[in-house]
């Protein structure tokens, strides 16, 4: 069996292929016949063909390669990390990121969509599902054990039984038994079965952590996102009111003669389009509270009270140390899954290539059968049945072959896909980090252009009012605040969503914030 042509143990599942025919020597179950007359009997009786059988079950190879986890290029450091971040510590891949941001409602909300978020309980549904089909099949490693029992009373028809009596053709028949199937896994069919559904088992715990990153990052996101734009609201309805003070301002003067109906109507054009951002800016609020409510497993009008009121962003960390690229891979969940389910496509190998051996299997039955209850249990009721069978595909060369050709061409995929995820994880972090790093500029340069809009607005209404310009200057100078001021406010939610990015490409999972077991509370109903 360790011949490497029938195991197809490859050094690599980059380098998987079609496996060759394998050379079998011998009768599969090997061992030599036992001379000398007198021995056969003792060695023919089925009762001791038990322990040599399941000795050579445990000592089978199991055919098909040996998974390796692949190895995956990966970068000393980031090309886009800020020196200055470098010096802070890593957060832990199960850290609550969301507590160090310094706002309580997204604490509690981020804990309510962790308990009650219909993805997450999805997901841990599924996780559940993979978890029992797994149990389930690591009995397949046993005897697979059944019972059966019959009372039954008969009368056979005249033709059936002539020239006997009614009574005589009436009869009783009971009996009972009990009976075990074990697959002797001499080829590694049943275990390399059992690993495959464990790797799977293992990518679907990794789904359900990538599904608790993503809605934490996306509630997150909703969140700052309707906190900007409610500033964004509120700079325009402040900037409504200082053009209706000077629209008011004009009008006192066009009525004392020393203005212009021209002055006066560009007034009102530049009120009227301040007043026409609001509404929009109200629409996209709306449908981020929506959207936060839903996440949280809640309608959107339960919400409606509590995320209407407006609340300034939080002082927000200003960089985030994402650690080294290869420590990133161990910890992103995505990267997990696709590795997970890369070993349970080798595995599958193995099971398609067992396929090319026969099927040995053990049975057995003990059991009682009489005409009378009353006889069931005597000695002479006794059944048994002790056997071996031989079965499976290993005649049909073609279509076997087939399969062990679609379970590498599976694998194959399965690496692709892997080394996808690892690209994209780095990727991702990437972004995040420079989007960061230039939303933190961005910010900086707005904060000064805000606060100057702001100075030259006031000067330009008091020089107005004392004639040394005109209408058109104090409008410019106004209309030059709302623009800064409204990009002051893009820009802070363009920082805090980076931020939140960044802390998305970092985190592994909350496993100690799941849902209530789904599987049981449906069998509660």
């Amino acid at each position: 069996m360790s011949d490497p042509m029938m195991v197809h143990t490859q050094s690599s599942v980059r380098s998987l292929l079609p496996p060759g025919r394998p050379k079998t020597k011998g009768s599969p179950l090997g061992g030599q016949q036992a001379e000398g007359a007198a021995w056969r009997p003792f060695f023919s009786s089925p009762r001791f063909l038990l322990a040599p059988l399941v000795a050579l079950t445990l000592a089978a190879c199991a055919v098909g390669p040996d998974y390796q986890a692949p190895q995956a290029p990966v970068a000393e450091q980031y090309a886009r990390q800020d020196a200055a971040a470098a010096t802070l510590p890593v957060p832990e891949a199960d850290a609550p990121f969301w507590q160090s941001l310094g706002d309580p409602l997204l604490q509690s909300l981020v804990e309510d969509a962790l308990r009650a978020n219909h993805d997450i309980r999805i997901a841990l549904a599924r996780y559940e599902q993979a978890a029992a089909v797994s149990r389930e099949r690591r009995q397949d490693r046993f005897p697979t054990l059944s019972a059966s029992g019959e009372i039954s009373d008969r009368r056979a028809s005249a033709s059936q039984a002539p020239g006997m009596s009614r009574a005589e053709r009436d009869g009783e028949q009971h009996g009972a038994s009990l009976s075990a199937v074990w697959e002797l896994d001499f080829f590694g069919r049943v275990r390399r079965a059992v690993e495959a559904q464990q790797a799977e088992t293992d990518a679907t715990a990794a789904d359900l952590g990538g599904v608790q990153v993503a809605i934490v990052a996306e509630l997150a996101d909703a969140y700052f996102r309707l906190r900007g734009l409610q500033v964004q609201i509120q700079v325009a309805r402040d900037n409504e009111t200082n053009q209706g003070d000077t629209l008011r301002l004009i009008e006192a003067l066009l009525d004392n003669g020393r203005g212009t109906s021209f002055d006066a109507d560009r007034s009102r054009t530049q009120l009227a389009l301040t007043r026409a951002r609001i509404p929009p800016l109200e629409a996209e609020a709306a449908v981020a509270a929506h959207r936060i409510a839903v996440l949280t497993g809640r309608t959107p009008a339960e919400m409606a009270a509590v995320l209407d009121a407006p609340v300034a962003l939080p002082t927000l960390p200003t960089q985030v140390n994402a650690g080294a690229p290869g420590e990133l891979l161990r910890r992103r969940p995505d990267v997990a899954a696709a590795e997970r389910r890369l070993a349970a496509a080798t595995a599958r190998i193995g099971v398609a290539t067992a396929d090319l051996f026969p099927r040995f299997t053990l049975g057995g039955l003990i059991g009682t059968q009489a005409l009378g209850f009353g006889s069931l249990f005597e000695r002479d009721s006794e059944t048994r049945v002790i056997s071996l069978g031989v079965g499976g595909n290993f005649l049909d060369i073609g279509r076997v072959r087939a399969r062990i050709a679609a379970a590498n061409s599976a694998a194959a995929e399965n690496v692709a896909l892997y080394e996808r995820a690892v690209l994209r994880a780095m990727e991702e972090t990437e972004n995040a980090l420079v989007r960061l790093s230039r939303a933190q500029a961005e910010n900086g340069t707005l904060t000064q252009a805000a606060e100057a809009s702001r100075r030259a607005a006031n000067t330009a209404r008091l020089q107005f009012e004392g004639g040394a310009i005109n209408v058109l200057d104090v409008l410019d100078a106004e209309r030059s605040r709302l623009e800064a001021e409204d990009l002051l406010a893009q820009s802070a939610t363009r920082r805090a969503t980076a931020l939140v990015a960044v802390y998305k490409t970092l985190a592994g999972g909350w496993p100690d914030a799941l849902p209530a077991p789904q599987g049981e509370s449906v069998a509660r109903r």
